[in-house]
């Protein structure tokens, strides 16, 4: 099966190829034809002055430009066809249109000037940039300026952790998983540049294996993608992209510190960048460090500080015939492994120091306060390597997309042996991701397309194996199609999804040549001595077809409605069907079931978008059933006590139907130009819906649901400055998360959290040289500046604390207090004067 797969995939490819080839033949292209000029002005709509600096995208052909002095760009060695060109400039509305460079060699742009920022353009999930409000399916983006501005932050999913309807499940400051509407885990894909992000996702204590500082842009699908992304998208997809190419003939780069005053964090990262006659390259190396972060309740958290380096580089050409990108990054991750136990009398954290942890002693300040990882640690590293290609062919392009990855995570849980890793995983990726997009006329936008992937997972050199070695294969076959009727925008599309697992048989000897439990493999393992069956042999394979039907209707220039009904398809993980063993980092002993079936989702979203010069507003609503649902529950004596397994606390995994509804409210104010009153209101209900009986109250939630969050930022912007001062902004925020008084309170997974309130602020600004280009930009950003205590109900270390604590104590490590974070950044750049 695998092999016809494989045989069927290069076919198609060679096909593809031959029809390219063929069709360049029977028309006799010449350079004329297929090359093409775009040039024009941008001006002021009120005063016909030339915008200095305004920027012009191709989004779908990588291709940027700035305008000059006198407002004029160009863009050589375009193909001829129809792409979204796209505008925009501060403080002006951003201008989206489709242009036809057959017919349209000179575009002439006057912008308008407006408070309200709108047009944003995505590339995830779409066939081709797309404006967002045009899109049926919930989508949201935001930029490079978005992410800068973030920088108390100490990874890029805690930077978008509080966009409506995005939160994220936290085991510290440098480990954040994505949840959607309520989903996460393998219920949402993490893409880099459209290549599927793959670690060990299923762990919850594994976070997104990305460097913060190469992302300059982040797309987010809100709800079931599994049309385009196949299985593990039911939840929806958070898109990282990195920094576009420069304008040809430019080099340019940065150097940038981040300094954070509550864990001393210290983040460096440089980038350079370079485009010549369409030869594009590009560079970042990063590393940042922080110690244990603080709080008034709990002092420095023992086991929460990490030290990162990563680095990344890109080859690519950016030609008529299409665009080329060879990309290669390394990911290192050194992180501590808290538990949260502490002196009975002092409340003090102490450490595990010797391996029958008969006594612990308090861990000192010297050691809170370094920078020094432990012996008990977690040590990932991701390597990459992926190509994004983009060919025109006949009158579409074929974009295929191959990605490498390599992930080896090991965590150190034996004190007295620091060497020995009590985890140790190796994943192996290769994914694959071909589609063709073409018109067929009268406005439809279609794509066909194939994609999925092949892991082997190897589990090492370790003590502990809570999942087996094993090999998955997955191929989806889908198609979109798109058709605008004037107002009316539709999409529909269909996809199918095969998932196989397999493994072999695996046995541990208890008792390994180093005083460790060991993998056995002798010949004789069922009469060994101290050798046990770990995981026996399987073959699995799981199906399931998924679809989406939405419609956008355009009231007028300022209203719209838009509806998307879609039904999503997940395998179930590896873990899920398969765990049998201790997971140290997340303190529990999984056990899987082999006899799960698929989950399936039927999601409806529906929502409406006013857009006014001063005034924007949306409300969005959703409502998602799925069937099949897989969550943990613990497993227990006949007595109620719970069963312990090798030390940990067992769980296994269990299915039922469960629903997931809420919405998001925004409403942004501009009562005058430079003032922003930026307002959003999410809310997630998760309901376990049981199998038909009753469901007991402590299991009628689902776990990890966030509660109603509110957002309030009164922001105001000044991009002329003042003098040699600009692109100036000051904001007060202000973060409301209500009580969750509804969570999973079986056996005691989750405890009800009470609501807090978060003070945030910062401002910042470009100084600029006497060419108005920028030499210095400074951002400064405070969070929780009242300095709350408190405890987010989507924070694992919330659970982290002894058996027992003293009467009126409430358990669990609280999140980080006051921080203050400094980033300057110093850009650099020159033009090489050769242009394509």
């Amino acid at each position: 099966m695998k092999l016809k797969l494989i045989s069927f995939l290069i076919l198609l490819f060679i096909g593809f190829t031959y029809l390219a080839h063929a069709t360049t033949i029977t028309t006799k292209n010449t350079p004329e034809d297929v090359i093409g000029t775009l040039s024009g002005i941008i001006t002021d709509k009120a005063d016909g002055k030339p915008i200095i600096g305004a920027t012009i995208t191709i989004p779908d052909l990588r291709k940027g430009a700035i305008t000059d002095a006198n407002g004029k760009y160009i863009f050589n060695n375009i193909p001829k066809g129809i792409y979204l060109v796209q505008v925009s400039y501060i403080g002006y509305s951003t201008l989206n249109q489709r242009v036809d460079f057959s017919k349209t060699t000179v575009f002439d742009v006057k912008l308008q000037t407006s408070s309200v920022e709108a047009g944003e353009v995505i590339i995830t999930g779409v066939s081709k940039a797309t404006e967002i409000k045009r899109s049926p399916v919930p989508m949201l983006a935001v930029g490079k300026t978005y992410l800068e501005q973030r920088a108390a932050s100490g990874n890029i999913i805690d930077q978008i952790a509080t966009l409506p309807g995005v939160s994220a499940v936290t085991t510290g400051p440098n480990v954040s998983k994505p949840f959607i509407h309520g989903l996460g885990y393998n219920r949402v894909i993490t893409l880099m540049d459209g290549i599927r992000q793959e670690g060990q996702q299923w762990g919850d204590e594994h976070g997104i294996e990305v460097d913060q500082n190469s992302v300059d842009r982040v797309e987010v699908i809100k709800g079931p993608a599994s049309l385009t992304y196949g299985s593990d998208a039911i939840g929806g997809v958070v898109n990282l992209i990195s920094p576009s190419p420069v304008p040809d003939g430019t080099i340019a780069g940065s150097v940038q510190g981040i300094y954070g005053t509550n864990q001393g964090l210290l983040n460096g990262s440089f980038r350079l960048q370079g485009n010549q006659n369409g030869f594009v390259w590009g560079t970042v190396v990063s590393a940042k460090e922080g110690k244990n972060y603080q709080n008034q309740h709990d002092g420095r958290v023992y086991g929460t500080n990490y030290k990162e380096k990563d680095a990344r580089i890109m080859l690519g050409l950016n030609k008529s015939w299409g665009t080329s990108y060879l990309h290669a990054s390394v990911f290192d991750d050194e992180q501590s492994i808290p538990d949260g136990s502490r002196d009975s009398i002092t409340r003090q954290f102490t450490r595990q120091i010797t391996e029958d942890d008969a006594s612990r002693p308090i861990v000192p300040q010297s050691v809170l306060n370094s920078y020094t990882i432990p012996t008990l640690h977690q040590h990932v590293q991701l390597y990459r390597i992926y190509n994004n290609s983009n060919f025109r062919l006949g009158d579409g392009n074929l974009v295929v997309n191959l990605g490498y990855q390599y992930s080896h995570r090991r965590e150190y849980t034996h004190p007295e042996a620091g060497d020995v890793a009590g985890l140790n995983l190796h994943l192996t990726t290769y994914t694959y991701d071909v589609k063709y997009n073409f018109s067929i006329g009268n406005d439809y936008e279609t794509t066909f397309g194939i994609n999925g992937q092949y892991q082997n997972n190897t589990i090492g050199d370790a003590t502990d194996f809570p999942i087996p070695a094993y090999h998955q294969f997955d191929v989806g076959p889908f198609f979109v199609v798109k058709k605008s009727y004037g107002k009316l925008d539709l999409s529909l599309g269909a996809r199918y999804d095969n998932r196989s697992f397999s493994s072999s048989a695996a046995y541990v000897d208890s008792l390994g040549s180093n005083g460790f439990p060991q993998l056995y493999t002798g010949a004789n393992p069922t009469t060994t001595l101290n050798v046990s069956n770990q995981f026996e042999a399987f073959s699995k394979t799981f199906r399931g077809a998924s679809g989406s039907f939405g419609a956008t209707y355009n009231v007028s220039d300022a209203f719209l409605v838009k509806g998307n009904i879609s039904r999503g398809f997940r395998a179930p993980s590896i873990a899920e069907i398969s765990a049998n063993g201790p997971d140290p980092g997340s303190q529990i002993y999984h056990i899987g079931d082999k006899n799960f079936k698929p989950e399936f989702s039927v999601q409806e979203d529906l929502g409406t978008f006013l857009t006014l010069p001063n005034i924007s507003a949306s409300v969005e609503v959703f409502n998602n059933d799925i069937s099949n649902y897989i969550y943990q529950q613990q497993v227990l004596n006949p007595d109620g006590s719970p069963v312990y397994t090798q030390g940990y606390t067992t769980f296994t995994y269990v299915q039922s139907k469960a629903r997931i509804y809420g919405g998001e409210v925004n409403v942004d104010l501009h009562p005058i130009p430079w003032l922003h009153f930026e307002n959003a209101l999410s809310l997630t209900y998760g309901e376990n819906k049981g199998n038909g009986g009753p469901v007991a109250d402590s299991l009628k939630y689902l776990p990890f649901i966030p509660p109603l969050h509110t957002h309030s930022e009164l922001r105001g912007t000044f991009n002329g400055g003042f003098g040699d001062f600009k692109s100036l902004y000051v904001f007060v925020g202000f973060d409301h998360y209500s009580a969750q008084n509804r969570y999973f309170a079986a056996y005691g997974t989750e405890t009800a959290t009470p609501g807090y309130n978060l003070l945030s602020a910062g401002f910042g600004g470009n100084i600029v040289n006497k060419a108005g280009q920028p030499v210095i930009k400074l951002f400064i950003e405070g969070t929780n500046l009242a300095n709350v205590n408190y405890q987010s109900n989507m924070s694992r270390l919330k659970y982290f604390d002894n058996a027992t604590v003293p009467a009126g104590v409430r358990p669990g490590i609280f999140n980080m207090g006051r921080n203050i974070s400094f980033k300057i950044v110093v850009p650099f750049g020159f033009n090489t004067g050769k242009k394509s």
